[in-house]
């Protein structure tokens, strides 16, 4: 007896011998790839009724038998998932699951001399009936990231082709670093809680700060006031009612020690968001912990000090490049022996995110500053593994949480073969990138604020699955205001939920090997590599800069996202949809005028009772040095002790190298 298929007739026999051959049914083509000859056991060419159809029963079926082969898994759904056909062959594939093996078959195989091996999982993706959904009408006509990138209905292996899991992934702490830059991740330590925070007088900030860390915080992170970040005096005429205001007002060695007071700074590591006078606030920062007694070699933290995203997104600049870009080298160079633990950069693509690129963009313009300041720093004579270990990042946490997890993978591999490939590192700390992430500000919507909770809360989990080393949570009301206690609370308690209720901590890299997640990360590799090398082209990533190349491809990415919402094709919920027409309202901090006028007369104090000449020397110091080519750093060390202002020292550099003047880009 003979079973009867579409596709021809098996004959009895004891002991059956075929050819088998690979299908790519993704494909719908037959590739004939390497031939094996199976032995196939009588139970074959018995008549139905004589094979047990139960799965897990005391007669193995056909599929379990033929797994013992070791075939690939083929799924012939794969073909109406991607949208296409299964062709004649893969039809007739599926009318013999249907008619021969029961439905909860693992292994289907046709048996006619000649056809192919065919594997389908134990759980069900979709019955025959639903093949049709490649065809059904689906919610949009394309779906894609939230920064544009295409997103298919059904990622499989055969959307990673020629990948190679060794040297894509490899293991934690292990080259190409896309798995996390260490071996145990968070199985070890959790990353570092910072909550930005700074606002009005360093007193006032000094008491928030303690606050945090008695709730948990392990880290602090410094947010200036405008005028300290550009460097004028409380005094200053252009700092008329911008002082406190959005960070905390530091004019002087006496703010900043009343900033960290009864705050060990040998055991507490901060981060401060300052770029244009990170030298003066991390002399400032020294000048205190050697105060404390501090030994400076075991103080650890980060300034900021990216200059190169100031003249791209944010705008808080003051010298032109070429002087602003030495000022970071001898940054680097004098932390080298003094301050062997303190991050020297965070090469920021937040702020870049924040002036609406695509998360393609954040990565290549991000990694292209990181270049530019390597070279800068080979320039000036540093060995590459001397500096390198110092570098680290700091990149924005957004919404699309596939997309996000992909774009820290992706930046941490690309960035580790650039460092090895480009720049020859030999120290392995030399290719890690080491990064703080801060969930995106520009996600949070003044509409509905409590729904910023949610949107924090996915973002920091993006961030953490991502790999993240340290992580800032925003508040809910950020959107209206510098955050109240409260609402900085929710912010912290949300990331130690991360960390101690979710579960994602406790495996290395959960996500790995996720079609989704390794073709994600692939493309925006890929995509970031186009970017850089056209960055190259231009002759680097200053050149690019000063022809607003950079400027005018974030401002497009900005202009497309804006019409996205305002056409709904962007959905943002409380804003464009969802929305109430009862407006709420939340607490919201607000800063006291009084507190500028209280910070402007401390700076007339201090000025009044200090030693003038020696203040003046100090400066007179500077200036030479600057113009020189000696490290700028000890003689802003001396003035800064000397009592010198941030604003006054500013000036005497201004003096020297003048300002720097923006190019309008349309």
């Amino acid at each position: 007896m003979a079973l009867t298929c579409p596709f021809g007739r098996v004959r009895n026999a004891p002991i059956w011998r075929i050819r088998l051959r690979f299908l790519d049914a993704s494909a719908g083509a037959n590739h004939a790839s390497e031939k094996r000859t199976a032995r196939i056991p009588p139970l074959v060419a018995h008549h139905p009724a004589s094979v047990s159809r139960g799965y897990g029963r005391d007669v193995c079926t056909i599929g379990v038998r033929l797994a013992e082969f070791g075939v690939p898994r083929v799924d012939t759904r794969r073909g109406a998932l991607a949208g296409r056909g299964l062709g004649r062959r893969g039809r007739a594939l599926c009318f013999l699951r249907r008619e021969f093996l029961s439905a909860c078959t693992p292994v289907i195989v046709s048996v006619a001399a000649g056809l192919s091996l065919l594997s389908l999982p134990k759980a069900q993706l979709m019955a025959d009936t639903k093949n049709k959904s490649g065809t059904k009408s689906e919610r949009r006509a394309q779906f894609a990231t939230l920064s544009g990138l295409p997103v298919d209905r059904l990622y499989t292996r055969e959307s990673l082709p020629n990948w190679d899991p060794e040297d894509s992934l490899g293991y934690p702490g292990e080259f190409p670093y896309t798995r996390g830059i260490y071996p145990t991740m968070y199985r070890g330590r959790f990353w570092t809680m910072r909550q930005y925070a700074g606002f009005g007088s360093a007193a006032e900030s000094n008491k928030r700060y303690r606050y945090l860390l008695g709730k948990g915080q392990m880290g602090l992170s410094v947010a200036f006031d405008l005028p300290t970040q550009i460097g004028m005096d409380s005094d200053h005429p252009l700092a008329l009612g911008e002082v406190g205001k959005v960070g905390v007002a530091i004019d002087s060695l006496e703010d900043m020690g009343v900033l960290f007071d009864e705050i060990p700074l040998e055991r507490v590591s901060t981060s401060m968001t300052i770029n244009a006078t990170a030298a003066i606030l991390l002399c400032l920062y020294v000048a205190v912990a050697k105060k404390q007694g501090a030994d400076l070699k075991k103080i650890s933290g980060t300034i900021q000090n990216d200059i190169l995203k100031e003249y791209i997104a944010r705008g808080t600049y003051i010298y032109p490049v070429q002087h602003a870009m030495r000022i970071v080298t001898d940054i680097f160079a004098w932390c080298r022996d003094l301050l062997p633990k303190w991050n020297t950069i965070s090469i920021s693509g937040y702020h870049i995110r924040e002036a609406g690129s695509t998360a393609v963009q954040e990565v290549a313009f991000t990694l292209a500053d990181g270049i530019s300041y390597v070279q800068a720093a080979l320039r000036a004579g540093l060995p590459i593994d001397e500096f390198a270990p110092q570098l680290s990042f700091f990149f924005n946490a957004h919404n699309d949480l596939l997309e996000e997890i992909a774009k820290y993978r992706a930046a941490r591999r690309l960035w580790a073969r650039i460092m090895r490939d480009r720049f020859q590192a030999q120290d392995s700390r030399s290719l890690l990138l080491r990064f703080h992430a801060q969930t995106a500000g520009s996600s949070l919507t003044a509409q509905q604020p409590e729904n910023n909770i949610v949107r924090v809360a996915i973002q920091a989990l993006a961030a953490v699955l991502g790999g993240c080393q340290s992580l800032h949570t925003n508040s809910m009301d950020e959107a209206l205001a510098l955050p109240t206690e409260e609402a900085a609370l929710i912010a912290l308690r949300t990331q130690q939920i991360v960390a101690h209720e979710t579960g994602v901590t406790n495996t290395i890299d959960p996500v790995a090997g996720s079609y989704a997640i390794e073709t994600l990360t692939n493309q925006i590799e890929e995509h970031a590599q186009v970017y850089l090398a056209k960055i190259d082209a231009m002759g680097g990533m200053i050149k690019a800069i000063e022809a607003g190349f950079v400027q005018s491809e974030i401002q497009r990415a900005a202009y497309d996202f804006q019409r996205s919402v305002e056409t709904k094709d962007q959905i943002v919920v409380g804003v464009n949809d969802f929305v109430t027409s009862e407006e709420r309202t939340i607490p919201t901090l607000h800063i006291d005028a009084e507190i500028e006028r209280n910070q402007v007369q401390r700076l007339h104090a201090l000025r009044a009772r200090r030693d003038a000449r020696r203040t003046a020397a100090a400066l007179a110091e500077l200036e030479r040095c600057a113009r020189s080519t000696e490290n700028l750093l000890p003689a802003i060390l001396a003035a800064v002790e000397a009592n010198a202002t941030v604003g006054e020292i500013s000036d005497t550099l201004r003096h020297v190298y003048g300002e720097y003047h923006e190019s309008v880009v349309i």
